[in-house]
């Protein structure tokens, strides 16, 4: 039994998708709807670059889409691939918006439009260099957990990313992160600072969350095929009334990977596979369960490989 994974930010990178942009025609199709959806051109970003712009979060987010979108297309229309016979659709973050597109629950002019609008609405939650987010490896998420609970209060310092059993990713005041991150040299543990402009999936979101919480309702959403798993509630959620309001938590809530990809083993899933940029996923999932088997298309190559195939 196969679930479809989709990224999230940070697997970017300038030319990705690319050969699927120059040899298929619906490929360019896709990447022409959202350039008009948006008003400009986030191809040329996409596609050369420069990377400054590319990794703005308001063009980051529709661009992983838009990658995701694409690739998905290409395997069921030129490959005859029928995704949307998998049991579940997972996506990290503003992977769960490429999830909505490919399952047909939403139109992906409007994803682009509440991708790009969520980007900017998570940059301006948070004057620059107030906010930052630390990946924690080697660590459990109960372990991350008690070593927040020695913290000074006042400041905040949440869980945004459950990513596997061994990283954890924390997000609030610079200030304190800074100082979780000399408590973790002290005992030998490993933190990074992660190269973002905000601090995702925390309350200092809140902002951004009532400024999306408009767009989001005002959306329409169908049925989804398959079920479409929750990073608020790592859970398939079946009721279309419910993908508004959770939609609008994701933004401030936890990133719930770990327990939404165990869930998905529980439900009898033992295939995965990660239709878009990079390889992040494919990694978690490893790490949470070596047991199943992994594999992710980023690339026409990948496809030549069929390995996702057998």
């Amino acid at each position: 039994m196969r679930a479809i994974l989709f990224p999230g930010q940070g697997s970017q990178y300038v030319g990705m998708g690319s050969d699927f942009y120059e040899k298929f025609d619906l490929v360019k199709k896709i990447f022409s709807t959202v350039d008009e959806s948006l008003g400009f051109s986030l191809s040329k970003f996409i596609l050369n670059g420069p990377e400054e712009e590319l990794k703005l979060t308001a063009n980051t987010q529709p661009a992983i889409m838009t990658i995701g979108v694409s690739i998905f297309n290409v395997l069921k229309k030129e490959f005859g691939l029928n995704l949307n016979d998998a049991k579940f659709f997972a996506g990290h973050s503003l992977g769960e918006y490429t999830a909505l597109v490919c399952s047909g629950s939403l139109t992906l002019e409007r994803a682009a439009y509440l991708l790009n609008e969520r980007g900017k609405s998570m940059q301006d939650a948070v004057p620059a260099g107030q906010g930052a987010m630390m990946a924690i490896l080697g660590m459990t998420l109960e372990e991350v957990k008690q070593e927040i609970n020695l913290l000074p209060k006042g400041e905040i310092c949440e869980i945004a990313n459950d990513n596997s059993n061994a990283q954890v990713v924390v997000s609030g005041n610079k200030k304190i992160i800074d100082e979780f991150n000399i408590n973790l040299k002290k005992r030998k543990k490993k933190g990074i600072i992660l190269p973002v402009s905000a601090p995702f999936h925390c309350s200092l979101m809140q902002k951004a969350a009532e400024s999306m919480k408009e767009k989001i309702d005002n959306t329409n959403f169908q049925k989804s095929k398959p079920n479409i798993i929750s990073n608020v509630t790592a859970r398939e959620e079946t009721d279309v009334n419910k993908i508004k309001p959770l939609l609008i938590d994701q933004i401030t809530s936890r990133v719930r990977w770990r327990e939404s990809v165990n869930y998905m083993i529980e439900q009898g899933v033992s295939d995965f596979l990660e239709i878009g940029p990079g390889k992040v996923l494919t990694g978690l999932v490893k790490k949470i369960n070596k047991e199943v088997r992994v594999t992710n298309i980023n690339s026409l190559e990948d496809i030549k490989n069929d390995n996702f195939k057998k």
